[in-house]
């Protein structure tokens, strides 16, 4: 297993069932559903960084009905693709652990999370992966630790990921396309600004491998389902008064997802001196 190290002073953590503990003697309780905090009070950008409880729930319904499937299996079939040999993979981002869950053919799964509400969930429905409390902005692994990093609509720490990839290791980022979940904004917003997207982003220290776009439609029957829809996505911090009301009176809505792919290669240190 991959041996974490300390956020407060970077030695390797001896993972124990009730303790986590470095040798300079701090240490770090395992929670009763299994994960471990190691985010420190100085890299807390709030009291409660991260999604809350409400966001996690509705997140965790919707996408334990299957509505987002088809970004888990295309997401498997990438890795399969570029990191058939993956023995460890770490999520930066994992939110509640749908789709570090669908990797279960990876024997080492990592999933870390700036929201302890996210990460707390994500533990008690995955108990053969780990979950901590952490930022992907200072990942608490060493360097060369991971076969493959992924990025599921979060973070992307460009020099943090190349850092505790392996020479050989994968980068999968995956982003919202232009125009994801547009029949959504058309309920919360009054109207649609064009705003241009950098979907294909030219990342230090990583090459760009393999990019595509997955689209498909889904249909949601009740007014529980859209509610849960909206709070998966960022548009929950933003809609206005008038857009939750038009969007309360909404019981069905067939929307279409549009998701981009992209795979990097970390480049060797011979290419980054070039």
């Amino acid at each position: 297993m991959i041996a974490p190290l300390c956020p407060v002073c970077g030695s390797p953590l001896q993972c124990g069932k009730a303790v986590w503990q470095c040798e300079a003697g701090h240490s770090f309780d395992v929670a009763r559903q299994g994960y471990v905090n190691l985010l420190t009070v100085g890299r807390k950008h709030s009291l409660h960084p991260g999604d809350t409880r409400e966001m996690v729930v509705a997140r965790r319904e919707f996408l334990d009905a299957g509505y987002y499937a088809p970004i888990a299996n295309k997401l498997q079939e990438l890795l399969r693709k570029f990191a058939p040999d993956a023995q460890n993979v770490l999520d930066a981002g994992c939110g509640e652990g749908y789709y570090l869950g669908k990797l279960t053919n990876i024997p080492d799964r990592w999933g870390i999370d700036i929201s302890k509400e996210a990460v707390r969930y994500a533990a008690a429905r995955d108990k053969g992966a780990h979950f901590l409390t952490a930022t992907a902005a200072h990942l608490p692994f060493s360097g060369g630790s991971f076969d493959c990093v992924l990025s599921m609509f979060a973070l992307t720490a460009a020099e943090e990921f190349a850092r505790v990839l392996q020479e050989s290791g994968i980068f999968v980022q995956v982003l919202a396309g232009e125009k994801h979940l547009l029949g959504l904004k058309q309920i919360i917003y009054p109207e649609l600004l064009e705003k241009e997207k950098h979907l294909h982003q030219a990342l230090p220290h990583f090459s760009l491998l393999h990019s595509e776009t997955l689209r498909f439609s889904f249909t949601l029957s009740d007014a529980k389902t859209v509610h849960n829809l909206l709070y998966m996505t960022p548009h929950v911090w933003r809609i206005s008064k008038e857009g939750a009301a038009r969007l309360a009176q909404t019981d069905t809505l067939t929307d279409t997802a549009e998701v981009v792919f992209n795979v990097y290669g970390r480049q060797s240190r011979e290419n980054l001196l070039e």
